[in-house]
């Protein structure tokens, strides 16, 4: 792998060690994403709010309790960003929304203060698809064209990640909007367990649904901050060799939806891997699992009427009509479709844990339907191959290095049972010197 030549191309867990040993200051990893930043925003447009002197106030204030006082943990110095529906005591909360444009919190969500606590500190807020469920788009372009969209909702968060301006990011899932912009923008993205981090703080869409996850530039990244979060296992990480690795790759009945640089993606991954020794099947899902987008839609759709029935009755006439629609109840889910979809979630959770084992260590299939699309202002992409995944709560793992038709990112998805975050995290780490050219 080619050592980086600038601290904004390091990886947070490569400038954490320099950082351990005073070899880099915070200070200096700071400035160097805003320089990146200050090179490339006005371009990306990654951030709805950033305070560069701010930024490296806190860095150099970082830099004498380390020097005082020794590091917290591993994210001490890094910054992050984060999503612009998460709330920041220090910086405002905007959602992109007309609504609260100027709406401050007064404490910061709890995966701010966790983070905080572990030494890192908020570089700044990232644009959002409006309220992370709808609505007017992210102004955030794709950092590798352009003209593409870098995905949604977590649009700035994935491209800032993506292109260098910050080496960690928070971004949520309800559909397909956070592994999917780790595909688009070429960054390595954790959608943990359902509840793994507390959603206290962020703005919700379906509580059943919503969860927080992280972009960082390895597979080390995203478990630094799983360290933070104190996750089940991860203090006893195991370690997993490729070889003998048992991958079930599986299509899912939204194959027909994959283009030409998932296709490729998905047959590189399966090759790269079977020369590198681990066993790579085919796995055909149940056939109840062909309906779990449709009952992820509802399930959404449906919990959504009451999180913007505030919104509705007080600020109707800035509301954007998608929020409108779902309170007034636009698709007609009843109760008897609402309950239907839950209980389909319910009984395919178990069954799918329980592929896991002797015959299976983890799951291959596809991040997003292909390269980013165009018309960033129209489409954040499909979260066809997503929205199954967060409807059963399990753990999925965003792994780069493949380039599409086109020369954009196009990455693969690494799946396991509920509560198996640790282990999906050791298997990818094991995994992507296979698939990413860049962690070789």
């Amino acid at each position: 792998m080619k050592s980086p030549t600038q601290p904004w191309q390091m990886s947070a867990a490569e400038a954490s060690t320099l950082i351990q040993a005073r070899a880099l200051s915070a200070e200096e990893l700071t400035r160097s994403c805003l320089d990146r930043i200050a090179a490339r925003n006005a371009d990306v447009k990654a951030w709805i709010w950033l305070d560069p002197e701010r930024a490296i106030r806190k860095a150099k204030e970082l830099d004498k309790v380390l020097i005082h006082a020794g590091p917290k943990s591993r994210l001490h110095g890094i910054p992050f960003g984060v999503k612009d529906m998460i709330d920041t005591a220090e910086m405002p909360t905007t959602n992109n929304s007309p609504i609260y444009p100027d709406n401050q919190p007064s404490h910061d969500a709890q995966v701010v203060r966790i983070m905080k606590a572990a030494g890192a500190f908020v570089m700044g807020k990232c644009d959002t698809v409006e309220f992370a469920a709808g609505g007017r788009k992210a102004l955030t372009r794709n950092p590798h064209d352009f003209a593409r969209t870098p995905g949604g909702s977590s649009s700035g968060s994935g491209a800032a990640v993506g292109d260098g301006q910050v080496p960690i990011a928070f971004g949520t899932q309800t559909g397909g909007s956070h592994i999917r912009p780790a595909s688009f923008n070429g960054a390595y993205g954790i959608k943990p367990t359902h509840n793994t981090f507390s959603w206290s703080g962020a703005r919700h869409l379906s509580p059943t649904l919503d969860t927080l996850g992280w972009y960082g530039r390895s597979v080390d990244d995203l478990v630094m901050v799983a360290e933070a979060a104190r996750m089940i296992g991860i203090d006893a990480m195991p370690a997993v060799a490729v070889k003998g690795l048992k991958v079930g790759f599986a299509k899912t009945h939204n194959w027909p939806k994959a283009e030409e640089g998932t296709i490729g993606a998905m047959e590189r991954a399966v090759r790269l891997l079977t020369e590198a020794g681990a066993i790579v099947t085919d796995l055909d899902l149940p056939e109840p699992f062909a309906d779990l987008n449709t009952a992820q839609h509802i399930v959404m759709n449906g919990e959504g009427r009451v999180q913007f029935l505030a919104d509705y009755v007080q600020n109707y006439d800035l509301l954007h009509e998608d929020f409108r629609k779902k309170v007034e109840n636009f698709d007609g889910i009843t109760p008897e479709k609402l309950l239907w979809a839950l209980d389909l979630a319910a009984a395919c959770r178990p069954v799918f844990d329980k592929l896991f084992g002797a015959d299976l260590d983890v799951i291959l299939t596809p991040s997003a339907c292909g390269e980013a699309p165009f018309k960033p202002s129209e489409t954040t992409g499909d979260p066809a191959f997503n929205s199954m995944w967060t409807l059963l709560h399990v753990p999925t793992v965003n792994i780069p290095g493949h380039l599409g038709p086109n020369g954009l990112p196009v990455g693969v998805t690494l799946a396991g049972p509920r509560l198996g975050d640790a282990r999906l995290l050791a298997i990818a780490k094991a995994v992507a010197p296979v698939l990413d050219p860049k962690a070789a």
